[in-house]
């Protein structure tokens, strides 16, 4: 995404995107088409703004597109297509340019869930996945490697912090899109305070104390909740233990660095895998009342125990339109500190979800106050997103499930300490996988 200051804004008004944002577009198969045409210029050209990463303000470089889509280029003449988000390190409001992709995306998005087909009898949802597996594939290739050039100047991608900063050694832009970074590259913000909670990626971030107020201000989906996101029974040990909780959610864009780590000091329990959409993770899909998308798409969630509280933590790695799988490098029963890595995602803008039980954590003030208004805060992993209110080795289970306080009384210390070792039978025996496609 290019960033455009907020006074470079007021040239023109932000676009809100509706079903009316394109109406010279009267027929969906026109959006599928041209998103169809933008995997086939990526696969051909070393230039990544001749393809999906096209920003909207730069339209002129794929004419094909103004073609397939009347409109467009008057579109991208009269409104900025994106986001604002706040650079924490600054305090700086800047303006991130969304590319053509997910704005494509979100328009098709308009008619799923419907009975009308597309491109060879298909539903929106089929062309979503079959897009995003092709593209996957046109990024595992060894002739990708091309594109690897163009996409670091489009996004101005530092190469001093990586591991490999040689862009000629990767194997496949894949490869390069969840590159490593040097040991030490991303510090823990107050590393030696064991109450901080830290961000787990560089992302977009907003937060809440409760799911009710991400609700209200954030994730307009209908049918969100705990249960949904987690893909479990409403009513469910798992989805009881979350009731009233706190949540985070980390928006990656594609120019980020795609590995995602430990927010926690704790252990790490079961992993479950749960199968969906492709949607754009785009804060104008989620913030739109007729779309689920943290529930909809594919995902897949890694429980943790907090060493400190030993509250249990849920991970929920979300793909999105144009990510190939979610990737965990680390296993089951694995203690981490915070920063170390858990997984990647293979390309595409992605999101991680992590939910507290109620009462765990005090987010940081200025995330708070951003997540009001609402606006995204920019964070790099390991920067503070809070602290833990709860007594060491407080939290008690066994009390959440009987509806009563979260934390544990003398009575019942010795028996719940041992969930620090990652023990928490409410999760039950689910195995552990390594990708998600």
């Amino acid at each position: 995404m290019a960033h455009i200051s907020a006074e470079t804004t007021q040239s023109k008004p932000i676009e809100t995107i509706s079903p009316d944002s394109l109406p010279e577009v009267q027929d969906p198969n026109q959006v599928a088409d041209a998103l169809d045409k933008l995997v086939d210029h990526s696969e051909e050209h070393a230039d990544v703004k001749q393809s999906i990463h096209a920003p909207f303000h730069q339209l002129y470089n794929i004419p094909l597109i103004h073609k397939l889509i009347p409109g467009l280029e008057k579109l991208a003449n009269e409104y900025h297509v994106g986001n604002f988000v706040i650079v924490r390190s600054t305090g700086e409001k800047i303006f991130e340019s969304m590319p053509i992709y997910p704005r494509l995306g979100m328009h098709l998005m308009f008619y799923g869930g419907t009975q009308i087909k597309l491109l060879h009898n298909r539903s929106v949802e089929a062309v979503l996945k079959d897009l995003s597996l092709r593209q996957g594939k046109v990024y595992d290739s060894p002739e990708s490697v091309k594109s690897i050039p163009s996409f670091v100047n489009t996004y101005s991608i530092g190469l001093d912090e990586l591991e490999q900063p040689d862009i000629t050694k990767y194997k496949c832009f894949n490869d390069f899109f969840y590159r490593n970074l040097k040991p030490g590259a991303r510090p823990v913000q107050n590393a030696d305070d064991p109450l901080g909670f830290c961000s787990p990626a560089d992302s977009r971030v907003t937060v809440y104390p409760t799911v009710d107020a991400a609700k209200q201000f954030w994730i307009k989906g209908s049918k969100f909740s705990i249960a949904s996101l987690l893909g479990v029974e409403p009513g469910s040990e798992k989805a009881r233990m979350f009731e009233g909780g706190s949540v985070g959610i980390f928006r990656l864009a594609p120019q980020d660095y795609h590995r995602f780590h430990s927010p926690i000091d704790g252990v790490l329990g079961d992993v479950t895998d749960i199968p969906g959409q492709y949607y754009t993770v785009n804060p104008q899909a989620v913030n739109e009342p007729g779309f689920d998308v943290f529930t909809d798409n594919k995902r897949s969630v890694l429980y943790m125990t907090h060493t400190q509280s030993n509250a249990p933590v849920a991970f929920v790695a979300i793909g999105a339109m144009l990510v190939g799988s979610i990737a965990w490098t680390a296993g089951k029963g694995t203690t981490v500190k915070r920063v170390d890595e858990l997984g990647y995602f293979a390309y595409g803008g992605s999101t991680v979800v992590i939910l507290f039980p109620k009462g765990v954590i005090k987010f940081d003030d200025d995330l708070l106050k951003n997540s009001d208004v609402p606006i995204e805060t920019l964070l790099k992993a390991g920067e503070s997103i809070g602290q833990s209110v709860m007594p060491t080795a407080g939290f008690s289970a066994a009390n959440v499930l009987r509806g009563g306080d979260i934390t544990q009384n003398e009575a019942s210390s010795g028996a719940e300490a041992g969930a620090a070792a990652g023990g928490w039978d409410v999760w039950g025996t689910v195995g552990s996988k390594c990708n998600v496609l």
